[in-house]
């Protein structure tokens, strides 16, 4: 054999020894994003498109992946899903919470609390109908419930793990929150019984609705001790007026009585029109012009004034809503309304608009079962503690909405139930030298609840550093800094 041959031989074989050796990336080239318009440079990937689940009725899920900042081979996966029903885990999760970058004028911001500093971060937007997600079949949109959305969404998981196959074995953790203490549980429900093999580990859900009683008749309490409402008005709620059975009656379309109308006619009268019930001590954006550009975040759960309001043909107060608020950018929903909607941005995420005008926030476009609110999940998460299934439940303390007094109940119920022992009792968790809420540990940590200290309902938007000193103890499977 000549020389020259001989090397060209050699070449071949060493090529095929170190692709052996060296894994081949196999995420699809056409998801990549390149840069997005205005981003500062990053030294991770992130990727971006549409899985199509329905072939037939052309039904396709939207998502954005963020690869970890460092070494995302050796990573976790967390998949984080919003709530609403209807909302954006793209434009609320990843945009406004924790995702790399937040918009900025025409630009984006560094976010130095990003999740994807500990985790690779998957954001769905789901069900069909929200944000980018579409059916090309309308006719999906007329009836949605949540088993619709977590059947679909484990269709997603399945083909996406197809296009990046070097996830499948990852440790992973599904997130969320509001009316994803609906979707969470539920998905995370149907993957422990299915036959699928992800390495599912853990679920953290945020301020969610588990009980409908429990989770709607805290408010009351929580607007009298805060000092939005009066002793008069908390009292008579007390006497007179069943707060979930109002929500019961306005889903169903009955009539409250008129004792009970007029207490909260009352009490719509004292909650001022400029608070933000979602976050009770944030300031709004004056950008606002009371005809929000943007849908009021997770409208499906709006106050239940609102609710009443509209139900009675009083005064509405939807459309003075006040535009949702981060503690670092008040603005920074409607800056995300803008920044998603620019052609520029679309093209760089492989997005693109089908049958509606423009992006929203929160979609109205799938029309939701409303009675899904009233299935019980915290038996769901039960059942997951019982598979090996580790439950985190936080809540930020300053949202009056789905208050942490009404969740910190269910959760000890749900320990008592399983009979799991107090392992960290209630008392403060700390993040750096101040107190960044209180927490109470069950078991091995199988079950854990935390509040974050000044966070609203979305917490990682008005308190980014305590939601991310959480986020990390929850991945890693330590409890929260007790000093």
């Amino acid at each position: 054999m000549k020389f020259q041959q001989w090397i060209m031989v050699m070449g071949v074989i060493c090529t095929s020894f170190f692709h052996t050796l060296i894994p081949v990336e196999s995420h699809p080239v056409a998801h990549k994003i390149k840069s997005l318009p205005g981003q500062p440079r990053v030294s991770f990937q992130q990727f971006a498109g549409f899985i199509t689940i329905d072939e037939q009725q052309q039904r396709a899920l939207f998502y954005y992946f963020v690869e970890a900042e460092g070494n995302p081979a050796s990573k976790p996966l967390v998949l984080w899903l919003n709530g609403g029903p209807g909302c954006s885990s793209v434009g609320a999760g990843a945009f406004i919470e924790h995702g790399p970058f937040r918009p900025s004028g025409y630009n984006l911001v560094k976010n130095e609390y990003s999740w994807n500093k500990e985790v690779n971060m998957l954001y769905l937007e789901s069900p069909a109908g929200v944000g980018f997600s579409y059916s090309s079949n309308q006719s999906f949109y007329s009836y949605v419930n949540d088993e619709i959305t977590a059947q679909d969404s484990l269709l997603f998981l399945k083909l996406w793990f197809a296009k990046f196959p070097e996830y499948q074995n990852r440790d992973f953790f599904i997130a969320g929150e509001s009316y994803a203490g609906h979707y969470v549980p539920q998905l995370a429900h149907l993957i422990v019984h299915s036959d699928v093999k992800f390495k599912l580990k853990g679920i953290a859900i945020g301020n969610p609705l588990l009980e409908f009683a429990t989770d709607f008749n805290a408010p009351d309490e929580y607007y009298w001790s805060h000092g939005l409402i009066s002793d008069a008005v908390y009292s008579r709620l007390s006497k007179e007026c069943n707060s979930s059975q109002m929500m019961r009656e306005a889903i169903y379309g009955g009539f409250l009585s008129p004792a009970c109308t007029d207490v909260y006619t009352q009490l719509s009268g004292q909650l001022s029109l400029s608070i933000d019930q979602y976050y009770v001590i944030g300031d709004v954006c004056e950008q606002s012009s009371g005809q929000s550009q943007v849908e009021t975040l997770y409208h499906p759960l709006q106050s239940r004034v609102e609710t009443l309001s509209s139900f009675h043909s009083l005064s509405d107060a939807s459309s003075q809503q006040p535009v949702r608020q981060s503690k670092e950018d008040v603005c920074a929903q409607e800056n995300t309304h803008k920044y998603l909607n620019r052609k520029d941005v679309q093209q760089a995420l492989h997005a693109r608009l089908v049958g509606v005008p423009k992006w929203v926030l929160c979609s109205k476009v799938p029309k939701y079962d409303a009675r899904d609110r009233e299935k019980p999940t915290i038996p769901v998460v039960g059942s997951l503690v019982k598979s090996g299934i580790r439950a985190l439940v936080y809540s930020g303390d300053q949202d009056s909405v789905i208050p942490f007094t009404g969740t910190r109940t269910l959760v000890n119920g749900l320990a008592m139930e399983l009979k799991l022992e107090t392992t960290v009792p209630y008392g403060a968790w700390f993040e750096g030298k101040q107190v960044g809420g209180w927490t109470q540990v069950y078991g091995k940590l199988e079950l854990s609840f935390a509040s974050i200290r000044g966070a609203s309902h979305t917490a990682p938007a008005s308190q980014p550093q305590r939601s991310l000193t959480l986020f990390k103890g929850f991945i890693a499977g330590k409890p929260l800094p007790a000093t």
